[in-house]
């Protein structure tokens, strides 16, 4: 029977993907409440789909607490190009991630799954034991499989290992070092990028695709990093949980808004030839707050934080916001 383990304060605590949306988002909540030995490593120091230096890093520093918030992800248009990266290379960045965390003794891992997972057509709001009831939704269907595979890990090693490993399934996040790279941005802040570059230019109209009328729930990274950080301390269960922000928004009025937050004043023209994606997709995050968290920015502050985070992006800007890499001294028995 697993009880839970907690982080204590000098705990060694790795971070995967720490220059990431959600990964930097944790980094930052551990670094807020007093966490002093962060463990973390860009892809020039560690190639996470290196199971053999996956491994060393985990023989080496010695983590007792993961959060795995690395992954190859992206939008629409990213995952209809590059179906094969989205399968192959997030498979082995979690399978070297959980099972080299199984093999090196890590005393409770986090697994950062997405709202993606559920079929297309599942009844709303998204409860966990949806998943696996239907058909995924065809657009980022290799992404959720892979998704749900690194779920049935954690699970499998607990099961037959006694792992304390847990996952949780976010909803759309956005935020602070958020990707605006037109290819690989999902759909907030690819809205932010091309309203901010419409306007530089004068643009009279920009066009959107679909139809506008698909409704998405957002949540703020930071408030995911609190809910990591929280349910990482306090839940310990099988089943994996939603992180929601307990409302939605069609993506019309998502686009208004950050067209309001951006200051652009031409027209914005939906392509209805192409494609949307999953008609709604909105968490039952009740297991959630019923531990008593709650998430803290709402859609109208954190756009325009979000906003501001692009303005303050230039080439030479870290890009992940959580500094270098921390290596902390090797406990005694090490």
């Amino acid at each position: 029977m697993l009880t839970g383990m907690q982080m204590l304060r000098d705990s060694r605590i790795y971070v995967a993907g720490h220059r990431g949306l959600a990964g930097s988002a944790i980094w930052r909540e551990l670094r807020r409440q007093g966490f002093s030995c962060l463990l973390g490593r860009t892809h020039a120091e560690l190639d996470l789909l290196d199971g053999a230096a996956v491994g060393g890093f985990y023989a080496r520093e010695k983590p007792e607490f993961v959060f795995i918030a690395a992954a190859r992800v992206g939008g629409i248009m990213a995952n209809k190009t590059f179906p094969v990266q989205f399968l192959f290379e997030n498979l082995q960045i979690q399978n070297n991630l959980i099972h080299g965390a199984y093999q090196n003794g890590v005393k409770k891992l986090l697994f950062l799954g997405s709202s993606c997972v559920y079929p297309r057509l599942a009844p709303q709001p998204l409860k966990e034991e949806c998943l696996l009831s239907g058909a995924l939704e065809p657009t980022n269907e290799c992404y959720a499989v892979a998704k749900i595979a690194g779920i049935k890990l954690c699970q499998a090693c607990r099961r037959q290992y006694g792992c304390d490993f847990i996952s949780v399934m976010p909803a759309n996040l956005y935020g602070l070092n958020d990707n605006y790279d037109p290819l690989r941005a999902h759909v907030l802040p690819a809205l932010i990028r091309r309203f901010h570059e419409a306007k530089a230019a004068g643009a009279p109209g920009i066009e959107c695709w679909g139809t506008g009328a698909p409704l998405r729930e957002f949540l703020y990274s930071d408030d995911l990093g609190r809910a990591c950080v929280f349910l990482m301390q306090t839940y310990s269960q099988e089943q994996f949980i939603n992180v929601g922000f307990g409302a939605e928004i069609s993506i019309r009025e998502l686009a208004e808004a950050v067209k309001r937050v951006v200051g652009y004043e031409g027209e914005i023209l939906w392509d209805k030839t192409k494609p949307e994606g999953t008609p709604r997709k909105l968490l039952d995050s009740s297991s959630l707050f019923d531990l008593g968290w709650r998430p803290q920015v709402g859609l109208a502050a954190g756009l325009r934080l979000a906003y501001a985070d692009f303005l303050s992006r230039s080439p030479s800007s870290d890009p992940g916001g959580a500094g270098a890499a921390t290596r902390c001294p090797l406990p005694p028995s090490a």
